[in-house]
């Protein structure tokens, strides 16, 4: 046989620009100068399962696939089961659109710093004060929903704080719970609530597809309207929506670009995939079982321990979602600090957990006063707060709206446009803003002056944030659109220039 030739003493050929690159990282030492704007919350910790629970835990799926079924019970079969694929879709759309972003950037702002590359700072101000109504507002809905049903449970213990000041109190600790919980960081928390949540979810599922399609369904709690098919579709894009929640993350990911994507791209179809489940089983009758269990109890001639433990789940999936809103409006306000767009103390990153704390406390106050005025609403018999939900909803209608239309200009810009998101945005943006002028017309010929009024706000927020920000603060409009980026430890020492860039800060700009 013919002796082996010898094998070369380096797989990569001299002379190539990465040969060179090694041969000076080992004689180049250079200091870190090149830091992320974003490297305070801890970057690449999270793993894929974990950002994953963030954005499940946002949607609260447990609890939705019990309201949807309930709220069908206000509107024809045939209407309620298309809202429901309608809404599907529509919301499968934007998220192709939002994973458009994601692919290529990691921000802690999310939607807020995705319209910024997209469409400039005035619309991205406008997405940043609807993302800020979205996820405070569904915080302290969400946390309103649990409370009520740690109290129901408290009840079954024999425990009465049904009263003003015993619910109350209520609310209250759940809000420091969950804020202590949050500080500390939610991963563990996220697991163990996401496992909770799985659990909840094979339990409804059983009752949906072992349901007895003669079982007779509870009646609705209030007369149906003429708009229940518009607001049916609302609640569906709402109990959806938070997959983008996950986009808040993307700095903290270990794989950003890879993870966050696949997570904005799959919930809306899991999700998605359990609530046209619950809608066949509506449609099918086979829902009775799993209805009456969680309104009646025994009432409904259903184990009551049954009841108990749907509850039990409801009431975690609720929380859950609260928290997930929590850790996603903080780290909105907390990248509007970075800009200098809000003050200081949002910016405040706790030096042992990494986590925006500042940012926390300030929500955490907020949503409990919400969720205070609306126990003291319930208890004084006050018309059910059903403004809030409604201009909550509609916020983040007009959100969405703009981030499909800012995914168009944003890839126009870079040249990677397709016919594919093209399609997909021009329709999502349709969807939504014929959603958007139907909520208004319904709150205008109903006699409702607070949805158009709160939404009209939202809507011309952003010119009248960057007027403000032009008198004020204008160096605050340069910094708008902070996101992760590259930092010197991130690439081969020796294989990169460093340069001012727009904000005034040490980045990598070219190759040498």
């Amino acid at each position: 046989m013919p002796p082996r030739a010898p094998r070369p003493s380096s797989p990569v050929p001299t002379g190539t620009a990465l040969h060179e690159a090694i041969a000076r990282s080992f004689s180049v030492h250079e200091p870190p100068r090149a830091l992320s704007p974003l490297r305070a919350l801890g970057r690449r910790q999270l793993s894929g399962v974990e950002v994953m629970a963030q954005s499940i835990a946002t949607t609260a799926p447990a609890a939705s696939m019990i309201g949807l079924p309930l709220a069908m019970l206000g509107t024809s079969v045939l209407g309620g089961v298309l809202a429901i694929v309608a809404s599907v879709a529509v919301m499968a759309l934007i998220a192709l659109c939002v994973s458009q972003f994601t692919r290529r950037l990691a921000a802690a702002g999310g939607l807020y710093t995705f319209v910024t590359k997209g469409a400039g700072r005035r619309r991205a101000m406008t997405v940043g004060v609807a993302m800020a109504v979205k996820y405070c507002g569904s915080a302290a809905l969400t946390l309103y929903q649990g409370g009520q049903e740690v109290i129901r449970l408290l009840g079954a213990l024999g425990i009465d704080a049904r009263g003003p000041a015993g619910s109350a109190a209520v609310h209250c600790l759940v809000t420091a719970v969950i804020l202590l919980v949050v500080v500390r960081g939610v991963r563990r928390a996220m697991l163990a609530i996401l496992v909770v949540e799985l659990c909840s979810l094979a339990l409804i599922v059983g009752l949906l597809l072992s349901g007895d399609s003669g079982a007779r369904l509870p009646q609705p709690g209030s007369p149906a309207s003429s708009h229940a098919t518009l607001l049916l579709v609302l609640s569906a894009m709402f109990a959806l929506a938070g997959f983008e929640s996950a986009a808040f993350l993307g700095p903290e990911a270990k794989r950003p670009l890879v993870t966050v994507t696949r997570t904005v791209l799959w919930t809306p179809v899991i999700c998605g995939a359990l609530f046209l489940l619950a809608a066949w089983a509506v449609s099918s009758g086979r829902a009775g079982m799993l209805l009456n269990a969680y309104t009646g109890g025994a009432d409904g001639g259903v184990d009551p321990g049954l009841g108990t433990a749907l509850h039990l789940g409801v009431m975690c999936s609720w929380l859950a979602s609260a928290m997930a809103s929590f850790n996603a409006a903080s780290h909105l306000f907390y990248t509007m600090a970075v800009e200098r767009i809000l003050p200081s103390p949002f910016r405040r990153v706790h030096a042992t957990h990494r986590t925006p704390h500042g940012a926390l406390v300030a929500v955490a106050v907020l949503v409990c006063a919400v969720c205070l005025a609306l126990n003291a609403a319930r208890h004084s018999a006050a018309a059910p707060p059903v403004a809030l939900r409604l201009t909550v909803q509609g916020a983040l209608v007009i959100a969405y709206v703009l981030v499909t239309l800012a995914c168009l200009r944003f890839l126009a810009r870079i040249g990677e446009s397709t016919p594919l998101v093209k399609v997909a945005a021009t329709l999502a943006s349709g969807a939504g803003t014929a959603l958007l002028g139907s909520l208004l017309f319904v709150s205008v010929t109903g006699h409702d002056k607070v949805v158009p009024a709160a939404l009209g706000a939202v809507a011309v927020s952003g010119v009248v944030v960057v007027a403000v920000l032009r008198r004020l603060r204008p160096g605050a409009l340069e910094r708008v659109g902070v996101f992760d980026s590259a930092e010197s430890d991130d690439v081969l020492p020796g294989s990169a220039s460093y340069g001012r860039n727009a904000r005034g800060l040490d980045s990598l700009v070219r190759r040498p």
